[in-house]
């Protein structure tokens, strides 16, 4: 079976995590899903859905774009 792209990236949301002094089991709590996906999120192995993810950059004070892969944020010239 083959997995879907992370439409983030695991590293920027520990990252930013760790940054404002959160426990997973406590960001888990302020979007409102369980520690274990949150973890799981935060480890890449579930894609956060759209909801989820702007919930995330919500309770860690930054953009949904701030929590992508480096392509999310390339502006393309043409």
């Amino acid at each position: 079976m083959h997995q879907r792209p992370l439409d983030h990236d695991p590293k920027r949301i520990r990252r930013r995590r760790v940054a404002a002094g959160l426990e997973s089991q406590e960001l888990a709590r302020r979007v409102g899903i369980t520690k274990s996906a949150m973890s799981k999120i935060e480890r890449g192995r579930n894609n956060a859905s759209p909801g989820v993810l702007e919930r995330i950059a919500e309770a860690l004070g930054c953009r949904t774009t701030d929590l992508m892969p480096d392509a999310a944020h390339e502006v393309k010239s043409t």
